[in-house]
């Protein structure tokens, strides 16, 4: 079973730039498709980007698509969500998470999901 830890959220204004990281630590990371997600207060989760086992496909929430980016690096077993123009409604709790089995559209769901890390906080201040 993989487990995965953030890192990376912080304080910034809007406009900026931050990056995030995600550390994997188990097996066969390379066999996962990886997600970002995130949950504001007092709104659901909702899904932020994803990549596939191999880099062939991502995917991106419409209101972060060209500011965005999700790339991983399967040899460091990490993922990186690096976010350019940050807006204050991108304020929110960023979750790392993993899919054995989802591909293609599904990884748009939360459901597809098993392995969750505990979120990292980025606030983006007007």
């Amino acid at each position: 079973q993989l487990q995965v830890v953030e890192s990376g959220g912080g304080l910034v204004q809007a406009g900026d730039s931050l990056s995030l990281s995600c550390a994997a630590s188990g097996r066969f990371f390379g066999n996962y498709a990886l997600a970002w997600f995130r949950q504001a207060p007092g709104k659901e989760r909702e899904f932020v980007a994803a990549i596939s086992w191999n880099s062939g496909n991502t995917f991106y929430t419409d209101s972060v698509k060209g500011r965005f980016t999700i790339s991983r690096d399967n040899a460091k077993g990490t993922v990186y969500l690096q976010m350019n123009s940050l807006k204050p409604e991108d304020t929110a709790v960023y979750i790392c998470a993993a899919s054995l089995y989802g591909s293609g559209n599904s990884l748009y769901s939360a459901t597809m999901y098993r392995t969750w890390g505990q979120g990292t906080q980025v606030t983006v201040s007007s």
